[in-house]
């Protein structure tokens, strides 16, 4: 006791202004503030972990490739529909997505050209058909059309140039004469499934002629952005053979040894480890996951020069 008294003269002597009702008011303060402090170093903290997984596909069939008869009379010869082709495979490849993928898909994004537009449509069409087709495979992966959430980005958008477009619209430099309308595509996806209250990543087209080095940074940009924006959620991207090409060549080692081929439909698979401690997370880098065949990628090896 003679010790505390002790200790509140010495206090006193360097804090004189302070009567004793508020060197004891104080002395709590700091007592509850020290005990506070402690107790929330003693805490524990409940963190959460899972995998979460990104899907990244090329379109399927498009029409100007299976019919060219159809250039000479579209209005709109830059951004073909699927072909009847691609509208079956994209059918018949969401049929075997759950067996092959085994975990399920909670959110599909989408490039806005109609081509990979269609082919979202068929995917779902496809994954709707499980509970008619008991036969079908089946997994843990899966689309529910009535729990998955469908939006459209330009970020996942075809390189934007002459070589990846061959027929442009006048000025192609003018956004306008590009003639895509956001609501317009957004009227072709289940009211359901469709949520228009997404803010995109890229929320207009590419500067025209933009290169492949400036569009491999935007696609990493976008896969990377939208992966961060939802690390509870497992995504399907469905995009052009560029992208999915820049999803591989930057996560597959001594990729400069391959040539990458993608099928129509096919997909490159990512993974990572996200922790959560409440909102805030922390993530691993992305790993690209083996195909074994059943991806629609093929990575050839690079031929000798002779």
């Amino acid at each position: 006791m003679r010790f505390l008294n002790v200790k509140r003269q010495i206090f006193m002597q360097r804090t004189p202004n302070l009567s004793p009702t508020k060197f004891r008011c104080r002395s709590l303060a700091l007592f509850f503030a020290a005990s506070m402090a402690t107790a929330s170093l003693l805490r524990p903290h409940h963190h959460r972990q899972h995998q979460q997984h990104v899907v990244v596909m090329r379109h399927g069939d498009r029409l100007d490739n299976v019919d060219p008869s159809w250039l000479s009379t579209a209005p709109r010869p830059w951004d073909p529909p699927l072909a009847e082709a691609g509208q079956d495979r994209a059918i018949n490849v969401a049929k075997l997505l759950p067996a092959q993928l085994g975990f399920p898909i909670h959110r599909v994004v989408v490039s806005p050209f109609r081509r990979c537009v269609d082919t979202a449509l068929g995917l779902m069409a496809g994954l709707s058909a499980q509970d008619e087709d008991p036969g079908m495979a089946t997994g843990n992966g899966s689309i529910d059309p009535s729990k998955v959430k469908v939006s459209i980005e330009y970020g996942l958008g075809e390189l934007f140039n002459h070589r990846a477009i061959r027929h442009p619209p006048p000025s192609p430099t003018n956004h306008a004469d590009w003639g895509f309308n956001v609501p317009e595509i957004e009227a072709l996806i289940p009211a359901d499934a469709l949520d228009n209250t997404v803010m995109p990543v890229f929320s207009e087209l590419p500067q025209w002629e933009e290169t492949e080095p400036r569009a491999r940074e935007r696609y990493l940009h976008t896969i990377r952005s939208l992966a961060d924006r939802y690390p509870s959620e497992n995504l399907l991207l469905i995009t052009h053979g560029e992208a999915v090409k820049v999803t591989v060549s930057t996560h597959l080692e001594d990729a400069a040894k391959f040539k990458i081929r993608m099928d129509y439909c096919g997909y490159a698979q990512l993974r990572r480890q996200v922790v959560r401690d409440g909102d805030p997370f922390e993530a691993s880098e992305f790993e690209l996951l083996a195909s074994h065949g059943q991806t629609g990628i093929h990575c050839l090896p690079m031929t000798s020069p002779l």
